[in-house]
């Protein structure tokens, strides 16, 4: 009997101690999850306070602003064509997030499903050009698009951006892991390739394509250099360059680029919480850690 109670004291003293343990290392990564979300939320709340000083305090060193104006929002809205500027930037994103998801989520479905010959050899071809950086084409790309006449024009800035090995990669890994079963049954009820993509596979990738299309609509709004490269008309410039033209040649009017980083900014996050379900979701079913 002793030799029992002392048994079952020794199991529930080593039980407490686990518990106790679990709750430290619980309690020390949520500690760490707290400082990490503050010091990555800080340029954004500096950003946005930093907005409503004026000129002469923007660089006091001080968070809250001592004398709040909104005249550096007003006069990005009424000195420069700003408007214009977001409008260009949302019309570019939108169809280059569109057009690559229809086009990639094709390429993705036939490099994954599809038996034809030499499809390892052009996955591994599409594959590597991410290894190359943007720059390195960049001026090759500026030469291929003067010869087409595409510079100057929406269709310059929205065609060479469609193309991209990350949503294909992305895509194709997805629909790796989609049970074939599926696709069988629906072969045998007499459905081509095409109507098994677009009835059957398409409508199981709404979270992957949700989180790519947020990818790829943020990556095209903070686009700079290309817009920059392949545009020298006032009515194409995108919110970057138009951020970027508050820098004169001596000094930067820090008040109004972060009253324009902050209108800017607003989509971005508006769009990331509105989908962040999908972006959660989609990275626990594409097999990434």
């Amino acid at each position: 009997m002793a030799s029992d109670a002392l048994t079952t004291r020794t199991h529930t003293t080593a039980a407490a101690a686990g518990r106790r343990r679990l709750l430290s290392s619980r309690a020390g990564l949520t500690l760490l999850a707290v400082v990490l979300s503050l010091i990555s939320l800080f340029p954004v709340l500096w950003m946005v306070t930093s907005s409503f000083k004026t000129r002469a305090t923007v660089t006091d060193g001080r968070l809250i602003p001592q004398d709040f104006t909104f005249q550096n929002f007003v006069y990005v809205f009424t000195e420069v064509p700003f408007a214009r500027y977001l409008w260009n930037s949302f019309f570019i994103s939108t169809v280059i997030t569109v057009a690559a998801l229809f086009f990639h989520s094709m390429a993705a479905y036939a490099l994954a499903r599809l038996r034809f010959p030499g499809r390892e050899r052009l996955f591994g071809a599409i594959f590597a050009t991410l290894l190359v950086t943007a720059p390195v084409v960049l001026i090759p790309l500026f030469l291929v698009a003067r010869e087409l006449g595409l510079l100057n024009s929406y269709a310059g800035l929205i065609i060479p951006a469609i193309f991209n090995a990350f949503g294909i990669f992305l895509l194709r890994q997805f629909y790796l892991g989609l049970p074939k079963e599926l696709e069988e049954a629906a072969v045998i009820d007499g459905c081509g390739h095409w109507r098994v993509y677009w009835n059957i596979v398409l409508p199981m990738s709404r979270p992957i394509l949700s989180a790519l299309a947020i990818f790829f609509f943020l990556a095209n709004w903070n686009a700079f250099v290309w817009p920059l490269v392949a545009t020298s008309d006032q009515d194409l410039t995108v919110v970057q360059l138009g951020i970027s033209s508050f820098q004169t040649q001596y000094t930067s009017n820090w008040n109004y680029i972060l009253a324009a980083a902050t209108v800017a900014a607003l989509p971005m996050l508006v769009l990331f919480f509105i989908f962040q379900r999908q972006i959660v979701e989609s990275i626990k079913t594409s097999g990434l850690k």
